[in-house]
């Protein structure tokens, strides 16, 4: 029988399915790896290869799906894409783990910020986000770069330059992600505020971007809130969870202030959390129900395992 040549789209017609077979879209729901980044996997490196129907739909089996968690099991180790094939075909032992090309990502990245050029920055990370889940893409490069970036513009001519170009596109391009999938989902949104005075805050963005990768509303606040203007926001918005994101130090007095009149659970993000540890988990100043996360993985994982996303 002829193979059916792989179509680059397809079809909204949902293909009739035998038993056992999965859409597209249920592999994707059940891995979080989109449909995009599961048609570039198997187009560019032949990591998944599904049945075709006759009309050309992708079908996935069970084994499909332990291939895609294994991949992200790969991908998290800091493995990039392209040696991720190799390692699962030959059944590679984990010591053997190679080198990974995340760090001449980065390094590109900063030499094209550095140039202050938009597009070329543009180009390398769509073409990430297209092999790459959020939360990997985010553990090994974005937040490595931000720590880079970090040191880099430390009583460096120029620095400030970068950081205002960089976080203003960053903030530009995930917000547009997350007002895209805003337009696809219903529900309570996750309320995310900055916390802090901290300008253009990367890591709000970020923990914003993937709690919209979980299929959640999000709303963000880009500056701080004052006590009885966040109450409101929560009564108009009815969302599903509050999260203050900051990443300097706070006065820690006015939080249960803050959060008194917060019907929905809420949480507290950032580095403000580790400056704080001593305050926010010992009696009697730790705020009773507030849940707490150092940083955007971290807020993911804890809105997760409050069941919130």
């Amino acid at each position: 029988m002829n193979e059916i040549p792989p179509a680059d789209h397809e079809s909204e017609a949902e293909p009739e399915l035998e038993s056992g077979w999965l859409p597209i879209r249920e592999v994707a729901r059940q891995t979080g790896v989109n449909a995009v980044t599961l048609r570039a996997w198997e187009r560019r490196y032949g990591l998944i290869v599904p049945h075709r129907t006759p009309k050309g739909h992708r079908l996935y089996s069970d084994y499909h799906v332990l291939r895609v968690m294994n991949i992200l099991t790969w991908l998290n180790r800091g493995v990039s894409v392209s040696q991720v094939k190799h390692l699962i075909d030959s059944r590679q032992p984990d010591a053997s783990v190679p080198g990974n090309d995340w760090d001449a990502l980065r390094r590109t990245l900063v030499t094209h910020i550095g140039e202050l050029a938009e597009r070329r920055v543009d180009d390398v990370f769509n073409q990430a986000m297209s092999l790459y889940p959020p939360r990997t893409l985010c553990q090994q490069l974005l937040l490595p770069l931000l720590a880079e970036l970090e040191c880099r513009w430390q009583g460096q001519f120029g620095g400030q330059m970068e950081r205002v170009f960089f976080y203003s596109w960053l903030r530009s391009k995930l917000g547009a992600r997350i007002y895209h999938n805003n337009r696809q989902l219903s529900g309570a949104p996750v309320l995310l505020v900055n916390h802090s005075d901290l300008a253009l805050e990367p890591h709000l963005w970020l923990t914003a971007w993937l709690v919209s990768s979980n299929d959640c509303a999000v709303e963000v606040f880009d500056w701080p809130l004052p006590v009885g203007e966040l109450a409101l926001a929560s009564d108009l918005l009815e969302p599903r969870a509050v999260l203050l994101y900051s990443s300097k130090a706070l006065n820690i007095s006015l939080l249960p202030k803050l959060l008194a009149n917060i019907t929905c659970p809420a949480l507290l993000a950032g580095s403000a959390v580790r400056i704080h540890y001593n305050e926010l988990n010992v009696a009697p100043t730790r705020i009773e129900g507030l849940a707490l996360a150092e940083g955007p993985l971290g807020a993911q994982t804890a809105l997760q395992e409050l069941g919130l996303i």
